[in-house]
């Protein structure tokens, strides 16, 4: 299973939280994220997802979206949150050091 965000969100993603405007993190994380994942944990598969071509990603964005997965999996007592390192592969080439930093955001959840 795959997300590139560029193709099927945006190049330009947004703030934090929906009330602050268009392309959040936490629209992207209930409109695409959450739910890809819930399938592809479902189904026993990787969730591949490619950063490449956009005009940047806030840590705000970032954070409330792949951190937020994890909060809200946990409140939910769903358990397949442990598996989010396992299930979730990311790739940026246009910016390697994303991939750090977003699976930091997971982990301080986890």
């Amino acid at each position: 299973m795959k997300i590139n965000i560029c193709d099927e969100y945006t190049d330009a993603p947004g703030g934090r939280y929906e009330s602050q405007g268009s392309f959040s993190g936490e629209d992207f994380r209930k409109k695409i994220l959450k739910p890809k994942y819930i399938e592809a944990a479902n189904k026993n598969e990787t969730l591949f997802i490619d950063f490449d071509g956009g005009y940047g990603y806030g840590s705000s964005f970032l954070e409330e979206a792949f951190g937020g997965l994890i909060r809200e999996l946990k409140a939910e007592n769903n358990l397949i949150y442990k598996k989010a390192l396992e299930i979730i592969v990311m790739k940026s080439d246009d910016e390697p050091s994303l991939i750090e930093r977003v699976e930091e955001y997971m982990k301080n959840q986890i």
